[in-house]
């Protein structure tokens, strides 16, 4: 009973996004010309657009990971992966391509890859790589970067090179105590009904909690358009250190799914490329609910050294591929 509700909860969902969309698109045709003050006008016009053209995305996105989380078996890991570590780091970087996956998937997998055998710098590199250099991801930023062709390979290269070098640093100076077994990572032994139910379960797992991210990215980003005044943005964003350690600091706050936070990117128009680089890398591989699903799957001592290292070595390759490529 409980199985068949959570279906019927599942098959639903999905539509309930397509309508969210509806009343996007309507509303900003229908309520946003009732606005008359322009500040709320202005408000409305970036909160809608940044939902609606992330809606697709995020609805193929969060498919596409649910899929490869229920039909891809955890053997084709321990097979296509390298033995040795070091070379298995790169290799799990580039597979983030892919078979990708969003955050809230990549930390159980990561965690399934470690209970199957699979090295832990390779698991931890595939976990940071699958959300941020995976084709949706990738599509999704050339859409909301039209003619900056630029931007698309400054994050692939530099989401790629935070997640090799990851691994490596953890492959030469980890601990087995830092990183003990993970908790909850169950096998998937399934059948065919249980690989379509833990399709549908992941899809809505993953539609809720991207969806809401979206939603208050959205929102964040309207108000910041809106509410900060536009002198305190341009005086911030005419720092370049200063620009890209407070879109850093942002994307960690607002814990945007990654198949949506190109378009609250580039709804930022005041900061720089290199600022909005730096919350694109950092965005799908440090924020508040990626710490919180760590801590709860790898333990405290895994998220103090992780999550740190991480963070400096994204916003630091953030600033070499802005001057390099951007």
């Amino acid at each position: 009973m409980m199985t068949q509700a959570a279906e019927r909860r599942g098959s639903g969902l999905p539509w309930a996004f397509v309508v969210l969309a509806g009343l996007l698109v309507a509303g900003r045709f229908v309520l946003a010309p009732q606005l008359t003050h322009p500040a709320l006008q202005t408000w409305a016009t970036v909160f809608v657009a940044v939902c609606v053209q992330a809606l697709p995305f995020l609805l193929f996105g969060v498919a596409l990971s649910a899929a490869i989380t229920a039909f891809v078996p955890a053997s084709f890991w321990t097979r296509a992966l390298p033995r040795r570590p070091y070379a298995a780091v790169p290799v799990a970087g580039v597979a983030g391509a892919v078979l990708p996956g969003c955050e809230c998937a990549s930390v159980p997998v990561a965690a399934g890859l470690m209970a199957r055998g699979v090295a832990p710098p390779a698991a931890l590199a595939f976990l940071l790589a699958s959300p941020a250099i995976n084709p949706v991801v990738l599509v999704a930023t050339a859409v909301a970067f039209p003619g900056e062709p630029s931007m698309v390979v400054a994050r692939f290269c530099a989401s790629l090179a935070v997640a090799v070098t990851a691994g490596w640093i953890w492959a030469r100076f980890g601990r087995a105590e830092w990183l003990p077994a993970p908790r909850g990572a169950a096998g998937h032994r399934h059948g065919r009904g249980g690989r379509w139910e833990a399709f549908v379960g992941a899809m809505c797992h993953d539609l809720m909690h991207a969806g809401g991210f979206l939603v208050v990215g959205a929102l964040a980003a309207a108000t910041l358009n809106v509410v900060v005044p536009r002198e305190w943005l341009t005086a911030v964003a005419g720092v370049p250190v200063v620009s890209v350690l407070v879109l850093a600091f942002l994307a960690v706050l607002l814990s945007i799914c990654s198949e949506a936070d190109a378009f609250v990117a580039a709804s930022l128009t005041a900061f720089s490329p290199t600022a909005k680089l730096a919350f694109l890398v950092v965005g799908p591989m440090v924020d508040l609910k990626l710490i919180a699903l760590q801590a709860g799957t790898f333990g405290g001592a895994f998220v103090r050294r992780f999550v740190p290292l991480t963070l400096a070595l994204a916003i630091a390759v953030s600033f070499a591929a802005g001057w390099a490529l951007l």
